[in-house]
């Protein structure tokens, strides 16, 4: 039994394609728990095929928080995000249930599951307005001059979080101090993996499915409703190769298809670095009765 006074949570994650979200809802079954995304693209209402969200039967069957909770181009932090996600993890607990955060969005798990305390430098529409007019590479170099060697936390292929680490950097604030830790929740975290082979063929499978489903028509209704190719540019993936591919920036649909592949294993591997790192995750092979595994797991956990 828990001997902990925090309250508790069990986090899952994962790459892109690595079965993750399928763990997560057995094991929600299970416990009668019920799920956090953890997901920054799974945040944006609409474009369920594009972040690779559950089904609507899915959530029937097992209450899911922080899908669909803002629009693409809104402001959204990581701030912001963390707010919402200890709402729902407390809300979820105060009713008896296991929250199970599940997600392979590093920051988001990491910003809750340990707790960051977040630098709140809120927006300032003129700086922002004159940032997301820089390039990547201006942003990184306005960044090395604010603040010095640049976090590894950062992804410098990511503009909107250069974009927020500019204004963090700006007001005067250090990058660091969004690195300090309060956590306030006692933390099982489980890792599911796959050999390399076998996750790019789950990624080439996933890809092709998500894109028969009709993937492409929600970018493009996203387009015909006024959002802007640079909003779909910045978010990244699916969404900025699929908002090329309709602005006829690719030969033609092989070599969109080609390198939003390659894009996807190349972005799950830098999701498999971040992971890595953490050495309080607990690894669980998903060729092997991954739920199983996983129960122990959780069973030990909440037997201490």
């Amino acid at each position: 039994m828990q001997t902990s006074m925090k309250p508790t949570l069990i986090a899952i994650v994962g790459t892109n394609a690595s079965g993750k979200s399928s763990v997560g809802l057995e094991l929600a079954r299970r416990y009668g728990g019920e799920i956090v995304s953890a997901d920054s693209r799974q945040i944006l209402r609409g474009y369920d095929l594009c972040s690779g969200k559950v089904t609507a039967e899915e959530r029937q069957a097992v209450p899911h928080h922080l899908l669909d909770i803002t629009d693409a181009g809104d402001y959204f932090s990581l701030a912001d995000y963390q707010s919402h996600a200890y709402a729902a993890i407390d809300d979820i607990t105060n009713r008896g249930r296991m929250p199970f955060l599940v997600g392979g969005t590093g920051l988001y798990v990491n910003a809750v599951a340990d707790g960051y305390d977040l630098v709140g430098a809120g927006p300032d529409e003129a700086l922002r307005e004159r940032l997301e007019a820089m390039d990547a590479a201006e942003l990184v170099r306005l960044l090395q001059e604010k603040a010095g060697e640049l976090p590894a936390f950062l992804d410098v292929n990511n503009k909107r979080r250069l974009v927020r680490a500019c204004e963090v950097a700006l007001s005067g604030r250090s990058l660091a101090e969004t690195r300090v830790c309060s956590p306030r929740y006692d933390v099982l975290k489980i890792g599911v993996t796959w050999e390399r082979p076998v996750l790019r063929q789950r990624i080439d499978e996933r890809l092709s499915r998500r894109l028969e489903q009709g993937m492409i028509d929600e970018v493009e209704r996203g387009l015909a409703e006024g959002v802007s190719y640079e909003s779909f540019y910045n978010l990244g993936l699916e969404y900025r190769f699929i908002a090329q591919y309709l602005n006829g920036e690719f030969a033609g649909f092989e070599e969109f298809y080609e390198k939003l592949h390659t894009a996807i294993c190349r972005f799950a591997k830098r999701q498999m670095t971040w992971f890595r790192r953490d050495a309080s995750i607990r690894w669980i092979d998903m060729s092997d009765d991954p739920v199983a595994r996983a129960s122990e797991l959780i069973d030990g956990f909440l037997a201490k």
